[in-house]
């Protein structure tokens, strides 16, 4: 069984602002272990929020990028940008495609922290999953609990 600290809890929240290319994954582990390091605390909770309906958050493996293909082609296969398929529309063809992917996946994430550090497997890493074609700006939310 792990120790339990009866440390004072302590907060931290910042907003990281990502930049996407267009519809798939941009990485954004190394900006999250930045926050987490940053804040001086060795253990507690990440929450990693987006405030986005079109967009999502994931954590997959980040080592082989075939992965990360397939899973758009799976994405591309369920929600498929046919206009046909869907009444909105409102904001082009790739609206509600983008809004299916971002309701099957997920916007918030729970991340512990120990040592200093997300205590993210070997081989894991934190997307934002873009599901729109055009590029945007997103913005991701992060806010640590801990001692």
């Amino acid at each position: 069984m792990s120790e339990v600290s009866t440390a004072p809890l302590r907060q931290a929240q910042t907003a990281l602002t990502v930049r996407t290319p267009g519809r798939g994954f941009t990485e954004i582990t190394r900006d999250i272990e930045g926050f987490v390091h940053g804040s001086g605390m060795s253990a507690g909770l990440l929450t990693v929020f987006l405030r986005h309906t079109s967009a999502s958050l994931l954590i997959q493996e980040n080592a082989d990028p075939d992965v990360r293909r397939d899973l758009e082609t799976f994405l591309a296969k369920l929600a498929p940008d046919d206009p046909r398929l869907y009444l909105h529309g409102a904001e082009g063809p790739d609206d509600m495609p983008a809004h299916i992917r971002s309701a099957v996946t997920q916007t918030s994430l729970s991340i512990p922290v120990a040592g200093g550090r997300t205590v993210l497997g070997t081989w894991q890493g934190v997307y934002l999953l873009e599901h729109r074609t055009a590029p945007h700006r997103r913005e991701v939310v992060l806010h640590l609990i801990g001692a």
